[in-house]
């Protein structure tokens, strides 16, 4: 015979610990996902800023920053004519896509700067709030 410490659990137990478990998931959950989406636009932001060291080492180098039909991909690939070309001007010799999977938008000249280099954020489309946020280089 069984005795009742060997039972196990009761249905009623199981079910209380099951609604412990979804409150605690209901009030954690939500701050979790949110760091995850701000550190998304920190990573994003450090992307940029990586860009912007090499574009400039690119400059002092040939003289003129890439062309928006050059992109990024001048960083780690010689475009035609660019005598002084001394690269590859980043570290793991490819351009990366945004941590959203999209590529970064690259325009020289920039309309607020000698180029403007931004992620679109989450949902890809210009403005947003929130992790949907432009990452841009020039604020």
């Amino acid at each position: 015979m069984i005795s009742r410490k060997q039972r196990g659990f009761t249905l009623l137990e199981l079910l209380v610990v099951l609604v412990i478990l979804g409150l605690l998931a209901s009030l954690v959950g939500p701050q979790v996902l949110k760091q995850v989406g701000t550190s998304k636009s920190k990573a994003a932001a450090l992307q940029i800023e990586e860009f912007a060291t090499a574009l400039d080492l690119f400059h002092l180098e040939v003289g003129r920053y890439p062309t928006t039909q050059e992109g990024l991909e001048a960083l780690v690939n010689k475009p035609g004519g660019a005598r002084f070309w001394n690269g590859p001007y980043l570290a793991k010799k490819v351009v990366r896509d945004d941590p959203w999977g999209n590529p970064f938008e690259y325009r020289s000249p920039g309309q607020n700067g000698p180029y403007d280099l931004y992620s679109l954020g989450a949902d890809g489309r210009v403005g947003g709030d929130g992790d949907d946020a432009d990452v841009v280089s020039w604020e």
